[in-house]
């Protein structure tokens, strides 16, 4: 086997050209799976069939090995044999039936009520700078709107009256999202506090723009997020990313339906929305488990 693996390591890196990080990857896995036949007295590879290949994915399963690490070690091991059979070294490929482990669904995270206000109420208005990290976080948390699409915003694109904001989303593709009374309020404040960098066609500007009239990159609001969570009491890790989260949550919670929430975010498919009803699902089942009487409580 070690002859074999050697060459196929070969093959990936002069013939197929892979990265030499999934070079090495791919050898690790390789020579795991080597160590375990020897300790099951399996030496040669016309003797490795499908219950072998499943034993082993027992072994992983029992060693405590994440589903994204057997994931690639079962993709080794497909590239491996794939390369038998073309080399001619077998003529059974024993990860025919073989398939991937499903990924683990992680719900995103979001901040419930306290520390969204927490958070708003952590940033001084005072000055030019904190009346600007209000607006972004403001906007993030009232529309449930990307980065991408909040640096893109053109003051033209703002219906103040109506609370609304023309959005041009993934795909090129244009929707509507509402904003609230405090929304409202900073957006005004921020054009009246940042009219001197405006200049020329003040429509046709974006809104978010530093000392220099120019556009704020999405990296910068992503440093600015970071800067008001530092400032402020919570310890937690969020990303504006956080916010669009956690507007869905709270949205749902205040009992919004899903189709208005799914237009609301941009989302093509409703699926992608649905994840959020687990989250609501979860925060109720707490909130039951500790207010009701008779909720079985440890």
């Amino acid at each position: 086997m070690e002859k074999l693996i050697e060459k196929f390591i070969e093959y990936l890196e002069y013939e197929k050209g892979y990265s030499k990080k999934t070079i090495i990857s791919y050898e690790k896995d390789l020579e795991l799976f080597d160590k375990y036949l020897k300790e099951n007295k399996i030496i040669n590879i016309k003797n490795i069939d499908y219950n072998t290949i499943r034993k082993y994915l027992s072994y992983l399963h029992d060693n405590k090995y994440e589903a994204t690490s057997v994931s690639r070690k079962i993709s080794a091991l497909r590239s491996f044999f794939k390369y038998n059979i073309k080399e001619k070294t077998i003529t059974n490929n024993p990860m025919t039936l073989i398939s991937n482990p499903k990924k683990e669904k992680k719900l995103p995270k979001y901040l419930n009520y306290e520390e969204m206000e927490k958070l708003l109420n952590s940033i001084d208005i005072d000055t030019k700078e904190g009346i600007q990290e209000r607006l972004i976080i403001e906007l993030l948390y009232s529309t449930g709107i990307r980065v991408s699409e909040l640096v893109n915003i053109r003051i033209k694109d703002i219906k103040i009256n109506d609370n609304q904001i023309n959005i041009l989303g993934k795909g090129n593709k244009e929707r509507i999202v509402l904003f609230g009374k405090n929304a409202k309020e900073m957006i005004k404040l921020y054009l009246s506090s940042f009219k001197e960098y405006f200049t020329g066609n003040i429509s046709n500007q974006f809104l978010l723009i530093n000392k220099k009239g120019k556009q704020l990159s999405t990296n910068r609001v992503e440093l600015i997020v970071k800067d008001v969570l530092r400032k402020s009491s919570l310890k937690l890790n969020i990303s504006p990313h956080t916010l669009r989260h956690t507007f869905a949550t709270h949205m749902l919670d205040g009992g919004a339906d899903l189709k208005s929430v799914q237009e609301l975010l941009g989302h093509e498919n409703l699926k992608t929305t649905a994840i959020y009803t687990h989250i609501s699902n979860e925060r109720l089942k707490h909130v039951f488990i500790n207010a009701h009487p008779r909720a079985l409580k440890k």
